[in-house]
């Protein structure tokens, strides 16, 4: 079949046959040219879907991370109320503590007054 293709270039001038072998090559090259940007291309293709890929993940676990941030606010902003909670009762239970203790001693006193009563 190369002899078909060739066949048309019988009988042209040496030099025409010079600038139909140097567009030929110009063809060949271009063509090698094309396939080496197209390769290339498709990298750039890979490469932008995988960081794409990336920032998708990124933004994924931004928003989970978020989320885990959001959840970890209020959980200490519940055990700030719980503590807050907790330091009121303590000091209320501090304050019936001294109550009854100024009660007992009062009682104490008054038994004390007493026995001595009881023994004149």
């Amino acid at each position: 079949m190369s002899w078909a293709v060739e066949e048309w270039k019988e009988g042209l001038s040496p030099r025409v046959l010079q600038k139909i072998h140097e567009l030929e090559s110009q063809v060949d090259k271009l063509k090698r040219e094309r396939q080496q940007r197209q390769f290339q291309l498709e990298s750039l293709e890979a490469a932008l879907q995988k960081q794409k890929q990336k920032v998708e993940n990124e933004k994924n676990e931004a928003a989970t991370l978020q989320r885990a941030n959001q959840s970890l606010l209020e959980l200490c902003d519940s055990l700030e109320k719980a503590k807050q909670k907790t330091s009121r009762d303590v000091q209320v239970k501090e304050s019936q503590v001294r109550i009854q203790s100024g009660q007992l001693n009062s009682t104490k006193k008054d038994i004390e007054r007493l026995e001595q009563e009881v023994e004149r």
